[in-house]
C-alpha cells in the first residue's frame, strides 16, 4: 500500500499545481477551465489566453479566441480593480457579490474625476442606447457617444465610466474587432442565468476558490476575491465541511482531501504567463518564490508582472517572448543553473508554448 505525503511545502506545491490544472488538466473546453477557477485575471489578454489554454487539453490560440468571440468566456471588471475572465452563467452573481467592494476601492478616483451617482445614471443610459439591438462598440466609440450627450469622457474618466457600467451589470465584453476590444449589453449578450442569494454567491465563490487554488489560507482567499476578511471568513464557515484543514508554519491551509503518493516525481517545468493564477491567486507567495532572487526581477520587483519559469513548483527564472512573422523567440533568464533533466523539461515547455495560445 502506497504511503502518502504528510502536509509539507512540497505537498502544498504539488497540490496547487494539480488543483490549478497546470500539472495535468481534466478539461477539454476553455470555458470549463474558467468555471473551475472561479475567475482568471485577464488585464493582459494574451497572457490570460495562455493561462487558460495551458489548462485546456489541445488548446490553440485560435481556439481560445473563438471561445471568447462566441461569448463562452467573458471579460469584465470583477472582484478586484482589474479585468477577469468569467463564465457567462457566473457573471451576474459574481458582480452582485463583488461589485460593491470594487466600487468602494474606486471611491477616491470617483471623487477625483467628479463621478457620482447622477453622472453614472446618465452615462449608463447613453451607453445602453449606443449598444442596444446587438451593437458592439469599442471604448473610444462609447466615449464619442458620451461626448455627444454632453458627458466629458476621455482618458481615466472614460475608463471609470465604462468600468462602472461593467460593475453595474449593464455591459460586458463583446467579440474582438481585429485587435480592438468591444463591449456589448450584458442582457443581450448573455441569456438569463441562475439567481443566487448573497449567501449562496459567497459560498459558491469560496468553494470554487479552495477547490481550484487550495491549499490556501483565509488571507489568500480574501486577497484573491477582493472581499473583506469578515466576508471571506463568513464564506469559509459556510463551506469548510467540504475541505480538509492543515497547519504549517503557524498558518492554516484549506484544501481538497487529495492524495499524493511518495513516488519519485520527474522534474516539472512550466512557462507561466504574467498574472497567472498560480502566482496572483495568493497573498503569500513565499512557498513558491525565494526572496533572495528578487533582484533578478524587473525594476518593479514583483513576480506578478513577469512571465515566470516554474521548476518543480518554484519560480526559478523569468522569460520573454518576441513575436516575429513566422516564429516566436523565447529569451530565458533562469535564476540558477538547471540540471540536464530540468533543461529537457524546459525544452518541452517551450515547444508546448510554441504550439499553444
Amino acid at each position: 500500500m502506497a504511503k502518502h505525503l504528510p502536509f509539507s511545502r512540497d505537498k502544498l506545491i504539488r497540490l496547487r499545481l494539480q488543483n490549478q490544472q497546470i500539472a495535468a488538466t481534466k478539461f477539454d473546453r476553455a470555458e470549463d477551465v474558467v468555471r473551475w477557477m472561479g475567475a482568471v485575471q485577464a488585464q493582459d489578454f494574451a497572457a490570460a489566453k495562455w493561462a487558460v489554454g495551458q489548462r485546456t487539453k489541445g488548446a490553440t490560440d485560435a481556439m481560445i479566441e473563438q471561445v471568447f468571440a462566441d461569448g463562452k468566456i467573458l471579460r469584465t471588471h470583477v472582484m478586484r480593480l482589474t479585468w477577469h475572465f468569467v463564465a457567462p452563467e457566473d457573471i451576474r452573481w459574481l458582480l452582485k457579490l463583488t461589485a460593491p467592494h470594487v466600487n468602494a476601492a474606486s471611491a477616491y478616483q470617483y471623487r477625483r474625476l467628479e463621478l457620482d451617482s447622477d453622472v453614472f445614471k446618465r452615462s449608463n443610459a447613453v451607453i445602453e442606447k449606443a449598444l442596444q439591438d446587438g451593437n458592439q462598440l469599442a471604448r473610444d466609440e462609447l466615449g464619442l457617444a458620451l461626448k455627444k450627450a454632453g458627458i466629458p469622457a476621455i482618458d481615466l474618466r472614460l475608463t471609470y465610466i465604462v468600468m462602472r457600467a461593467e460593475l453595474d451589470g449593464l455591459i460586458c465584453s463583446g467579440a474582438r474587432r481585429g485587435k480592438q476590444f468591444t463591449y456589448a449589453l450584458l442582457d443581450e449578450h448573455v441569456s438569463k442565468t441562475r439567481i443566487l442569494t448573497r449567501e449562496e454567491s459567497l459560498a459558491e465563490l469560496t468553494a470554487r476558490y479552495f477547490r481550484s487554488h487550495g491549499p490556501a489560507t483565509l488571507r489568500d482567499f480574501a486577497w484573491w476575491s477582493g472581499l473583506t476578511m469578515a466576508n471571506a471568513k463568513a464564506g469559509l464557515e459556510m463551506v469548510k465541511s467540504q475541505f480538509t484543514q492543515e497547519t504549517m508554519d503557524d498558518q492554516t491551509y484549506w484544501l481538497n482531501d487529495s492524495n499524493l503518493s511518495e513516488k519519485e516525481v520527474s522534474p516539472t517545468v512550466f512557462l507561466l504567463s504574467n498574472y497567472d493564477e498560480y502566482i496572483v491567486g495568493y497573498a503569500d507567495r513565499s512557498a513558491i518564490f525565494d526572496a533572495s532572487h528578487i533582484e533578478k526581477l524587473d525594476s518593479r520587483s514583483n513576480s506578478l508582472f513577469m512571465r515566470t519559469i516554474v521548476v518543480n513548483g518554484q519560480i526559478a527564472g523569468t522569460w520573454k517572448r518576441t513575436i516575429k512573422a513566422k516564429t516566436v523567440e523565447i529569451e530565458l533568464n533562469p535564476f540558477k543553473p538547471l540540471t540536464e533533466e530540468e533543461k529537457q523539461a524546459l525544452s518541452e515547455a517551450i515547444e508546448k508554448y510554441g504550439g499553444g495560445p
